[in-house]
């Protein structure tokens, strides 16, 4: 593992299936949709996803968009994605990109957004993490055409009833979104639901750690509470 800057890399390039089980279980209540459906009509539009991962929002957003451009930084993610996204029909394409540079021209989609994908950049990129996350933003705004929107999803803590950051440094990350970007904020509930305990054990263990898993097994909670914060920004 030591190349590879932290254990989500490692997930991320070893373990996307895994990853996928994992984050198929989140949003039971189906609260993500509607709440991006208040920030930007979703009908007919052309989108641009960001670190798209195994397609989690993709899916939820291909049958609604006219067409989704979704790339991501890992072939592994995007290759658990892509078959799921077949089914589904063919207004889409995925491709490796990073989020700094992106492969799409000037001013061509309605609404670009990336999903717990950016915040990882303030570990990654260190004291610099501020102008690197930054030239991520400026690519969407970039692609987007005039009165578009970008959105920016990140975890506001999992295992949390009400939100909370899950560390200094992302709640660093947060208040520059809203201080220094110019991004407006919301969050909602967006709750685990594992078929049981011990499935809940194995997912939470294998990506969060000792501590939330021995919280699952103490409980045996098919429920898991998550927090998650929703940033936009209109140009």
């Amino acid at each position: 593992m030591a190349e590879y800057q932290d254990h989500f890399q490692y997930i991320y390039a070893h373990r996307a299936a895994c990853y996928d089980r994992m984050v198929s279980c989140e949003d039971y209540l189906g609260n993500i949709l509607p709440a991006l459906k208040k920030i930007h009509p979703l009908i007919g539009i052309n989108v641009v996803e960001f670190g798209a991962g195994t397609g989690r929002l993709t899916r939820l957003l291909v049958p609604r968009v006219q067409y989704i451009c979704a790339f991501d930084i890992s072939p592994s993610m995007l290759a658990i994605a892509r078959p799921t996204l077949a089914s589904l029909g063919a207004n889409w394409v995925i491709g490796v990109a990073d989020s700094r540079d992106m492969p799409v021209g000037d001013s061509v989609a309605d609404l670009t957004i990336a999903g717990w994908a950016f915040g990882h950049g303030v570990t990654w990129y260190g004291e610099h993490w501020q102008a690197e996350i930054g030239k991520m933003i400026g690519e969407m705004i970039r692609i987007l055409r005039p009165g578009g929107a970008a959105i920016i999803i990140e975890t506001m803590g999992t295992g949390n009833e009400l939100p909370a950051p899950p560390g200094d440094h992302l709640a660093a990350y947060y208040r520059w979104l809203e201080d220094e970007c110019g991004f407006s904020y919301t969050w909602i509930r967006t709750d685990y639901q594992f078929v049981s305990w011990q499935e809940a054990e194995e997912l939470t263990l294998f990506f969060f750690g000792d501590e939330l898993a021995n919280r699952v097994v103490n409980t045996k909670s098919t429920i898991l509470p998550e927090c998650t914060g929703i940033w936009w920004k209109y140009v």
